[in-house]
């Protein structure tokens, strides 16, 4: 019969690997079903129930949590009686355990000690779906970036997102290539043991569900920062586009101003170009009577009289 060492406070991975072993050499069949308890968080008309496997008693009693006979009991949703914790321990011992009375829990308890692994895997992949569906990204993008809608802050306000997607990706990543046991599978490790075994921590202290809660944290940033990068694309074809359109009325008035010039200017004979110009011999303006002739290309003869005042 296997004893489940008291871990020591550094709870290295060579500890807790060894902590393990030792356990499952006196465990006849870990995915054996040890009970049914039903769930913490499910309503009064749908309460779920989730079975406890031999394999998953042994990794409650294993570090990180290393969970004594009263708290083990309130996970199995035992009542209490004067000898629970004795049948317990029998009962554990039948099966290859020892759970040896006074022991202390390694861990601090939190919300999630209460569930069970099922009911841990239910939450993360409810919570997923939540995250992925319902988290306002597009609402929180619009209302930040209406914050910082300057234009001359465009431009560093979109590196800035360009850099915190990069980052998030690089992490989302790494969270993607954890292969934290779950349940009684063994995936094949990917990552540096070193991590690796970090990661395997906070899974364990949560029963498989941190690993899958900040994979959708995560989803939920990303269509964050996707969002906000679609409104600053908007802003910049909004502002290019205003910018534009004033070019093209300035350049239409000016158009028009210089019509209307070369309109005024033939209307008088002043163009050059297409009409001659001459004034006429003195002995035939008759005194203050000046008169303008102008022809034009096409012969067409232009005469202004009675013009005082004026010369050419």
């Amino acid at each position: 019969m296997s004893t489940v060492p008291i871990p020591s406070k550094a709870g290295s991975l060579s500890t807790l690997s060894l902590a393990k072993d030792s356990l499952v050499g006196g465990i006849s069949n870990p995915s054996e079903v040890f009970c049914s308890v039903p769930g913490r968080l499910s309503l009064l008309s749908s309460t779920s129930k989730y079975k406890v496997t031999v394999g998953e008693v042994q990794r409650r009693l294993s570090p990180p949590e290393c969970l004594n006979a009263s708290l083990l009991g309130g996970v199995l949703r035992r009542a209490k009686s004067k000898n629970g914790g004795r049948c317990l321990r029998e009962r554990l011992e039948k099966i290859g355990l020892n759970l040896p009375a006074g022991r202390r829990k390694a861990a601090n308890v939190t919300l999630l000690t209460s569930l069970v692994e099922g009911e841990a895997v239910h939450l993360a992949r409810d919570f997923g779906y939540v995250c992925e569906t319902e988290f306002p990204a597009k609402a929180a993008a619009e209302y930040l970036c209406r914050q910082h809608a300057d234009p001359g802050e465009l431009h560093s306000r979109k590196s800035m997102l360009l850099a915190a997607k990069q980052i998030c990706k690089e992490f989302a990543d790494l969270m993607a290539q954890d292969r934290s046991p779950l349940g009684n599978s063994r995936p094949a490790l990917i990552l540096e043991p070193g991590v690796q075994s970090c990661l395997t921590h906070f899974s364990l202290i949560t029963h498989g569900f941190g690993g899958p809660a900040i994979c959708a944290a995560l989803t939920a940033f990303q269509n964050y920062l996707l969002e906000s990068l679609k409104g600053l694309d908007k802003m910049f074809l909004s502002s290019t586009g205003s910018g534009h359109g004033e070019t093209k009325a300035s350049e239409k008035d000016a158009k028009h101003r210089k019509n209307n010039k070369i309109s005024d200017d033939e209307s008088l004979g002043g163009d050059k170009q297409r009409c001659d110009i001459w004034r006429k011999p003195k002995s035939q303006q008759g005194g203050e009577r000046w008169e303008l002739q102008a022809r034009n290309q096409t012969g067409f003869e232009l005469n202004v009289t009675n013009l005082r005042d004026k010369k050419i």
